[in-house]
């Protein structure tokens, strides 16, 4: 099973902008989905974006629709690009790998590590 690193987070004032990466040490194949939750602090983890690889269908959750996209970067590798970021949005992020385009984490079996992205006011 292909891990995953994510990576990009770092310390970011309100209204700006990040990127986070997300590399699979093997091949994404289409049918497969990247996904990024956010673990905010004192809080339960919850779904942020996901991408179906092959057709490239996408998934938002409310709270980020319009500010954030996910998208594949180069090879085996997806992207969070993140603008007008908020406060809120502070939170240990993760990608993960999976078959359902979905907002379940319960349906992602491989995880990264977590990169930390904070928001300051």
């Amino acid at each position: 099973q292909a891990q995953l690193a994510d990576t990009g987070g770092g310390l970011v004032e309100a209204g700006g902008s990040l990127t986070l990466s997300c590399a699979a040490s093997g091949r994404i194949f289409s049918s497969a989905v990247i996904a990024w939750f956010r673990r905010p602090p004192g809080k339960e983890r919850e779904f942020v974006a996901a991408i179906r690889w092959g057709v490239g269908r996408t998934l938002y959750a409310d709270s980020v629709k319009g500010r954030f996209t996910i998208s594949k970067g180069s090879v085996d590798t997806a992207s969070l690009h993140m603008n007008s970021l908020k406060p809120e949005d502070t939170a240990v992020y993760y990608c993960a790998r999976g078959q359902d385009l979905t907002s379940a984490p319960s349906a992602f079996r491989t995880w990264g590590q977590g990169t930390q992205v904070t928001v300051s006011s």
